[in-house]
């Protein structure tokens, strides 16, 4: 089974308007709504993929309800934690010349209800798949990536981490499967500048990151693409999708789902970077996150 962890959830509610002016009454030409978060993001594309996940996290009040009933009907299994007071976030996505984002945040964790989530990630079996992907909210514990690692580092596990600078740093000690940081944020990580067709130097932080613990490193450029530094010591460097960017939103996400789908079908590194190009690439030219139909027509085309 994939497991995914989303700690704040949303909705993501995306205004279309010709020009924002600020100070003024606006009207919109459209609108619509998605279910968010980026454990959520990835649960979405493994779903529509046609792989059987489940979704951990904290929701609350009635967006939380609205959240959890959404994602169950698109055939994603949930085991969420309810929380007591709050609600979940509405995040304001508004595009018109540009996008502009107004993210919330969330309510208020107890520790009562973080122990609900351990002892949720503890029945997580040998074989199985963990994501957590994101960032932590104010009122949860900074090391709790940590913690639930910890708690299960001797299960046979393959850990799926998404999460920047010292968020990602700390977890290398438990040999996560897969990491995914972009150029910035890979030479942030040692104190470099890291351009994006600075292949050289990419592949020699990723072995970094390795040889501090990382098995598999995926580093995202961009419109320059992807490389990937395996555990064998291969180096794979792919494209994008040949598409029209219409979404960013979920991009990176669906990169993950499609390089989680495509090594549990194939256990084939370079088909796992195709198909998490294609998942991303789909996404990056849907309003909403990639379809089979869209993943398949662009993997016959990267």
């Amino acid at each position: 089974m994939i497991y995914t962890v989303t700690f704040n959830p949303a909705i993501d509610y995306v205004v279309h308007m010709d020009k924002m002016q600020f100070g003024l009454t606006n009207r919109s030409k459209s609108e619509e709504y998605y279910f968010g978060g980026k454990g959520i993001n990835v649960s979405t594309v493994l779903t529509n993929l046609g792989f059987e996940n489940k979704a951990l996290g904290f929701v609350a009040g009635f967006t939380g309800e609205t959240i959890e009933e959404g994602i169950k009907k698109i055939g994603i299994k949930t085991d969420f934690i309810h929380l007591k007071k709050g609600i979940s976030r509405i995040n304001i996505k508004i595009k018109d010349t540009e996008e502009t984002e107004i993210n919330c945040q969330g309510p208020d964790i107890s520790q009562e209800e973080i122990n609900s989530l351990y002892e949720k990630t503890d029945l997580i079996k040998d074989g199985d798949t963990l994501v957590l992907a994101g960032s932590i909210p104010d009122s949860l514990p900074k090391d709790i990536y940590e913690n639930i690692m910890e708690r299960l580092k001797d299960k046979d596990i393959k850990f799926v981490v998404d999460a920047t600078k010292n968020l990602l740093l700390n977890v290398l000690k438990y040999h996560p499967f897969l990491i995914k940081p972009n150029n910035y944020e890979l030479g942030e990580m040692f104190g470099v500048e890291i351009a994006k067709d600075d292949d050289e130097k990419i592949i020699k932080y990723a072995k970094e990151l390795q040889k501090m613990g990382a098995i598999n490193v995926l580093v995202s450029l961009a419109g320059n693409g992807s490389i990937l530094v395996d555990e064998n010591g291969n180096s794979h460097k792919m494209g994008v999708a040949p598409v029209k960017v219409v979404n960013s939103v979920g991009a990176g996400d669906s990169m993950v789902a499609g390089f989680i789908a495509g090594y549990q079908q194939t256990q084939d590194y370079g088909y796992a970077l195709r198909l998490g190009t294609a998942c991303g690439g789909a996404t990056a030219n849907s309003k909403g996150l990639a379809t089979k139909e869209k993943v398949d027509k662009l993997l016959n085309l990267i």
